[in-house]
């Protein structure tokens, strides 16, 4: 009986995303989107993002590789699917951490907690290998080929750290919010 309920519960929210126009997230996908969530909590991004680096301290990324609510606002208001944006806020928040690692000795405070949000990103991406870039929106395909391109350091501009942070939790919780059933979005 409870299996039952359960079940028809389940559908009920597939339904209310469906009409909401959101497609829900593999259990997988929120399990890890919640351990990264913990790991952003804001003590934790302004401890290693902010206090462990110098005052005014910026890293060089594309400009491609902020992303921010804003952006995916657009994007949704462009008819872009909730999995598409999914796969581009992947790219680019994993690229962001990978571009802060870059600039971190081993010795480093901060380094520890960087590799820890790379391992939980590589779990991500586990989940995300299915994707192909032909299965997502072509604006989404070419964001995520110019984010991974060589060369694009032309369009490149100055972010602090815990800003790249602050961009990554905040579409992480408009993305994950409603299909995860996160209570604080």
């Amino acid at each position: 009986m409870a299996t039952i309920n359960m079940q028809q519960g389940y559908a009920a929210v597939l339904c209310v995303l469906a009409v909401l126009g959101r497609e829900a997230a593999a259990p997988s996908e929120c399990e890890l989107t919640r351990l990264l969530q913990d790991k952003l909590q804001y003590e934790m991004r302004l401890q290693y993002m902010k206090h462990y680096f110098p005052i005014d301290y910026t890293v060089q990324v594309q400009y491609e590789e902020v992303l921010r609510p804003s952006n995916i606002t657009r994007l949704r208001n462009g008819t872009v699917s909730e999995a598409a944006l999914r796969y581009l806020w992947f790219h680019v928040s994993s690229q962001a951490v990978l571009r802060i690692r870059e600039v971190l000795p081993e010795k480093h405070p901060s380094w520890k907690y960087t590799q820890e949000l790379c391992q939980l990103f590589d779990a991500l991406g586990k989940e995300y290998s299915k994707y192909r870039q032909t299965d997502v929106e072509t604006v989404v395909a070419d964001l995520v080929k110019l984010i991974h391109s060589a060369g694009a350091e032309s369009r490149s501009k100055a972010v602090r750290p815990k800003a790249l942070l602050d961009n990554c939790l905040k579409v992480m919780r408009m993305l994950y919010g409603v299909p995860c059933r996160w209570e604080s979005t």
